[in-house]
């Protein structure tokens, strides 16, 4: 039987529109309203490859000002870990795509470590992203849910050295999410200039690689074919929600 981290990492390698990366969508979850997320996340999932579901928090440190914005928003209309995993739990129909759970270190710790891997494998979760919780701080966390078949997403960046990256990219299932620049999310990305760290990513790691932070057009997703094996937009969907557009038209767009 294919592991949840199994089953993300052959979505990224096998997208739904091959010749393109793989695309996976951020949602901070509970943006815009609380009411619209099951919705949106089934929609998603429809044209996404995978689906990065983001934890308000009230210190996102590795976030630009407007997923700040929305994570203030999310917790300010009752988002929670629990009403998290509990929606995704009870969707009408299971996605039609995998799912990753992105989250700071704090709610996790809060709800449990052994109760978390039970209730995400109940929602359909595949693995976690955890940007505050380095390799060296998380081996508990690491062998809890790879024991459980769930896959832990480490990140790397342009500064990252080559020891560190073949590190990091040991496992089975997943993949690594190469941060595309030396900040946080919102910055600008210039595709011909991470072309060779991507390169250098992927050839140190036998997972899948994900260039995120910076991508937000077509012409960012076209220009990582080669290089990357998918493509994370976070910042350039939050804004369309937060503009009251139709979020599975904007992903829609980035693959037509």
């Amino acid at each position: 039987m294919t592991s949840p981290a199994q089953r993300l990492a052959d979505a990224i390698r096998h997208p739904k529109h091959p010749g393109l990366p793989a695309v996976m969508p951020y949602v901070t979850s509970g943006f815009p309203t609380r009411d619209g997320f099951a919705e949106l996340v089934l929609g998603l999932s429809d044209v996404a490859d995978a689906i990065e579901i983001g934890v308000p928090f009230s210190d996102p440190m590795a976030d630009g000002p407007v997923i700040q914005r929305s994570s203030r928003i999310a917790l300010d209309g009752g988002a929670t870990l629990a009403w998290i995993l509990e929606t995704l739990t009870s969707l009408p129909r299971k996605p039609a795509c995998p799912l990753v759970l992105m989250s700071y270190a704090n709610p996790l710790m809060a709800f449990g470590y052994e109760r978390l891997v039970d209730a995400a494998l109940a929602a359909g979760v595949c693995g976690f992203i955890v940007p505050d919780m380095p390799w060296e701080e998380s081996e508990a966390f690491r062998v809890l849910i790879a024991s459980r078949g769930l896959a832990s997403i480490q990140l790397v960046t342009p500064v990252t050295p080559d020891d560190r990256l073949s590190k990091l990219g040991q496992g089975e299932g997943g993949f690594v999410y190469a941060v595309t620049v030396t900040g946080i999310t919102g910055a600008a990305m210039e595709p011909a200039e991470i072309s060779s760290y991507l390169d250098r990513v992927r050839s140190l790691t036998g997972k899948p690689v994900c260039a995120g932070f910076g991508i937000r057009t077509a012409a960012h997703v076209r220009a990582l074919s080669g290089h990357a094996d998918g493509a994370i937009v976070g910042t350039a969907l939050i804004e369309a929600l937060g503009r009251g557009e139709d979020g599975v038209a904007f992903v829609r767009a980035l693959v037509a």
